[in-house]
């Protein structure tokens, strides 16, 4: 098995997921990707013709997001007609899935320059165009498994482990004041490439859009709970509600008690990002400097109706796979889709705080779905690179009970 390198990374800034408010709202999905992938091919100095394919994530493939969007964006970012696109979904992992097949290609000798990455335009395709539900609409799974919506396993969680809604908001306010260092720090100028208008060339947004800085506790603690509503709705065929069908998996838990907020809670947002993957050989034959190197990838299942608890077992089997421990790991990124889950991470996995999510996450600066994964990892390198260290582990929980995890090491 040959190493699989990480040449270089790139993604757009996070617009604000709302139609005709975000400025991104008004740019077509394969425009944000194609211009993620250009920017990244001339960051890693590669030939555009030499790329074996294009590999992106995208949760919701409907409408704009549809038609198989990676071959679309390579295409619309004008490159060699001979460059092929693959576009998967594995729900908010999707980003991190498609660099960890684009590595697979690497290590198994198939392929020496893969590019991987993932788009969401949560502005123009919102969740749910699909139509899909959580489960497909099959009634004959719905039977054996009644998903609900992953705010309300969320609060579910935090009931069964003890998370209070001060956990919750201390948690949130602390990713808000982290990103909001960044920023002003400029940390995040490396990443970053500057949506410009197709047509005009104008520039529309140079900055992540969603963060909060002014944040504070005060003002967290007033928002109401962003699920309880949802939670008493009745839909069972007994007109139980989406509460009491959750709670039939747990009989001892009394009631669910909702703590999450808008404030705890991943912000919608519209981005894209793409990462270059190499072979030994192709780095050797064009003399290219890659900065890091993939040593584990790892997916695993937990309880589909909790959901969000599965980041633990994926992280301790790609540890396990690259021969190493919790310790052995400098930087940790782990998506805040809602506050528990970094939370219940770090307390399984008796991981540092200090070392997990050190720019801010999701909760400040947004969870566009098919391209976070891919924007933890570029965070991850780009931190690496400043303090001068040299392992980072980013995972996800993924809905129907996944989670993914992905150990890279600076070279």
């Amino acid at each position: 098995m040959t190493t699989a390198y990480i040449l270089g990374a790139a993604r757009t800034p996070r617009g604000r997921g709302k139609k005709d408010k975000g400025a991104l709202s008004g740019v077509h999905p394969q425009e944000l990707l194609a211009q993620a992938i250009n920017a990244v091919a001339e960051r890693a100095r590669i030939d555009k013709a030499a790329v074996d394919d294009v590999v992106v994530g995208c949760v919701t493939q409907a409408g704009e997001q549809g038609a198989c969007i990676a071959r679309n964006a390579v295409l619309t970012a004008g490159w060699p007609e001979g460059v092929t696109g693959v576009t998967l979904n594995r729900f908010c992992g999707s980003g991190l899935q498609a660099i960890n097949f684009a590595a697979m290609g690497i290590m198994s000798g198939q392929q020496d320059l893969v590019v991987g990455g993932g788009v969401e335009s949560m502005s123009r395709v919102p969740m749910g165009s699909d139509n899909a539900g959580i489960d497909g609409n099959n009634p004959h799974l719905r039977k054996r498994v009644f998903q609900v919506p992953q705010g309300i396993s969320a609060d579910l969680i935090a009931t069964i482990e003890g998370f209070s809604r001060e956990d919750l908001d201390a948690f949130a306010l602390a990713s808000q004041r982290k990103a909001a260092r960044a920023v002003a720090e400029g940390r995040f100028e490396r990443a970053l490439v500057p949506v410009v208008d197709p047509e005009t060339g104008a520039t529309l947004l140079d900055r992540d859009e969603h963060p909060r800085p002014d944040t504070t506790a005060a003002d967290l603690a007033a928002l109401k709970p962003a699920f309880a509503k949802m939670g008493a709705m009745p839909v069972g065929p007994q007109g139980e509600t989406l509460d009491q069908l959750a709670l039939r998996r747990y009989p001892d838990v009394a009631a669910i008690q909702h703590v999450h907020t808008a404030g705890s809670s991943s912000g919608i947002v519209d981005g894209a990002a793409a990462v270059v993957v190499a072979s030994e050989r192709f780095v050797k034959a064009h003399g290219l400097r890659p900065r890091a190197k993939v040593r584990a990838m790892a997916t695993a299942g937990a309880e589909p109706i909790l959901m969000l608890t599965a980041p633990t077992p994926a992280s301790q089997k790609a540890l396990q796979m690259a021969g190493m421990e919790v310790g052995d790991i400098d930087l940790w990124e782990i998506n805040e889709a809602f506050a528990v889950v970094p939370l219940q991470t770090m307390r399984n996995l008796g991981i540092d705080p200090e070392r997990v999510n050190v720019a801010g996450g999701a909760i400040a600066l947004g969870h566009p779905l098919g391209a976070t994964g891919a924007m933890l990892l570029h965070t991850a390198l780009d931190e690496l690179e400043r303090r001068d260290l040299q392992t980072a582990l980013i995972t996800l929980c993924i809905g129907g009970g996944m989670g993914i995890a992905t150990i890279v090491e600076r070279v």
